[in-house]
């Protein structure tokens, strides 16, 4: 099974694909869609779409998982990434993709085992739990790969649960 993880953001939205084996996860592609500061808003959203659509074409996740938003005080900042990051869902949605979503202390909880785990935590279990040489950079990127090692860890607890309801 192939998960997207998006980490969601305006200036930088990170992403991660992984598989999932048995309980094996491989890295699969990851990075950042990056638009620059100062250019309209409307054109920010379109490259971050059009890098999206590219992304989900290029390597077919089955599922993608993306962080909830969680903001206290910059309600302006609040509105770019809701507005990023329901661009992602859109293109997300249009391919018929099922979308999970997760609050930061669920990523944490899932990938550290602590819901209260410092950002240094879940980066160096990313890099352990996929075998990775180092952190991949910029935070946004470790912090997708860790909302698709969620996801992964979620799909398979849910697929349980619903198989003893059943």
């Amino acid at each position: 099974m192939r998960v997207l993880g998006i980490d969601p953001g305006i200036a930088i939205m990170g992403f991660g694909f992984i598989d999932k084996e048995g309980h094996k996860l491989t890295p699969v592609q990851y990075g950042c869609i990056q638009t620059e500061a100062g250019t309209p808003q409307e054109i920010r959203l379109k490259q971050i779409y059009e890098s999206s659509c590219s992304l989900l074409d290029k390597y077919k996740p089955d599922t993608v998982a993306v962080e909830k938003l969680f903001f206290n005080k910059n309600v302006t900042n609040a509105f770019s990434v809701g507005q990023a990051r329901g661009v992602f869902i859109l293109a997300a949605a249009q391919r018929g993709l099922t979308i999970g979503e997760y609050t930061p202390m669920q990523v944490k909880q899932a990938v550290v085992g602590y819901g209260a785990a410092e950002k240094k935590q879940v980066q160096e279990m990313v890099k352990m739990l996929l075998k990775l040489s180092t952190v991949p950079k910029p935070d946004d990127v470790a912090d997708a790969l860790a909302v698709a090692i969620c996801h992964a860890h979620s799909i398979v607890l849910n697929d349980r649960i619903n198989g003893v309801i059943r």
